[in-house]
């Protein structure tokens, strides 16, 4: 099998609520664009995948893709993922990371079309099921985060995480009224969104980890190992960094090595895809770490990430980020948490995604060749 074309489609996304979730995004509405990244083969098998986000359209990150990965790709094995993920890797700098995310995506999916099987069964599943929990926007008071929390809970969401106002009074008191809103027994994380300085980030840390917060995430600037170590050893709650910087495999052997971090992080689009994802679950295997699937940016990414979900152990729960306004798009049918709070396997081959070709149609702008 040979790939014959590489292609983007950037369509628009309309109508997104106004929503933030810290400083990292500002308060963003109206529209964006996604990019259907199309990359076909001599045997008539297409692997699809999104790029981009409600937040960041695929204008930023498109035509970096076609100029600077479709070359690596025209006329090579898509089997071959392993050779072709460390070659698109040699063009980072340029292209960009979520755009390597993209084409290992679509990677995988000629690769589980090819054998008729979903991608998590190429991998080697784990399990068929997983719990979710509901990742809130920045929401205007205390008040608000406890009705949305409750509600979550009332409906079999198996967890809640704050994304709070970031400033460490009014965080502590979001948390509070959280964990008075939903009882002791319930599962709540934080998300401070690389917020605080070292003495905000311990005051904060000492308030939820005395609240009994499941996991405390990103409160320091994230490339601040330094005080990451001095924050682990002070606090009992574990914390979770490496979302971020985009980076790929090799970034996170620092925080192994300085004890930085508890849990590890990341997602299809900010760590290079789902070749990244499973090498680093492995090798947080290797040290009992969890690694914490992130939300992807848009819908076939978040199918993605499932895939990894459904083929790693160390993994605890699936993202759902909040509101479905800002994160849901381009799929007919998209991935929906039961009644038991608990979301399932994909069970087509490859992504085994249902896309909306026909909206894509109706809001294409522009192919990238």
């Amino acid at each position: 099998m040979k790939i014959t074309d590489v292609t983007l489609t950037l369509f628009a996304w309309d109508d997104i609520p106004p929503t933030t979730y810290g400083a990292h995004t500002g308060k963003f509405s109206g529209s964006s664009s996604l990019g259907l990244l199309r990359i076909l083969t001599d045997q008539g098998i297409e692997g699809h995948a999104f790029l981009g986000s409600a937040m960041n359209p695929a204008t930023t990150d498109g035509q970096g893709l076609i100029t600077h990965l479709k070359p690596v790709l025209m006329g090579r094995d898509p089997l071959e993922r392993e050779k072709l993920n460390q070659d698109i890797w040699k063009r980072q700098r340029s292209a960009g990371v979520r755009t390597i995310g993209a084409v290992d995506v679509a990677l995988w999916d000629i690769a589980g079309k090819a054998f008729g099987q979903p991608i998590h069964r190429l991998l080697g599943t784990y399990r068929e099921s997983i719990g979710a929990y509901a990742s809130s926007a920045v929401l205007p008071s205390p008040a608000t985060y406890a009705e949305e929390a409750a509600m979550f809970r009332d409906n079999g969401w198996k967890a809640y995480k704050i994304h709070p106002p970031t400033r460490w009074r009014e965080d502590i008191k979001v948390c509070e009224a959280v964990r008075k809103s939903v009882g002791d027994d319930y599962t709540i994380m934080l998300d401070s969104t690389w917020s605080y300085d070292f003495p905000d980030a311990m005051r904060v840390g000492k308030a939820v980890e005395a609240m009994g917060f499941h996991w405390y995430e990103d409160p320091l600037a994230d490339q601040d190992i330094y005080n990451y170590v001095k924050l682990k050893q002070k606090l009992a709650i574990p914390i979770m960094a490496t979302e971020y910087p985009v980076a790929g495999f090799d970034s996170y052997a620092p925080w192994i090595m300085m004890q930085a971090t508890d849990y590890l992080r990341g997602d299809v689009a900010v760590k290079g895809g789902i070749t990244t994802l499973v090498k680093t679950a492995h090798l947080a295997e290797a040290f009992r770490m969890n690694y914490e699937v992130h939300h992807g940016g848009n819908s076939l990414n978040n199918v993605a990430n499932l895939h990894v979900i459904m083929a790693i152990r160390n993994t605890e729960l699936f993202e759902v980020l909040l509101p479905d306004g800002a994160q849901k798009y381009g799929l007919l049918e998209d991935i929906v948490v039961g009644r038991d709070g608990m979301v399932h396997a994909p069970t087509g081959p490859g992504l085994g995604a249902k896309i909306d070709f026909e909206l894509i149609k109706r809001k294409t702008v522009t192919v990238l060749r």
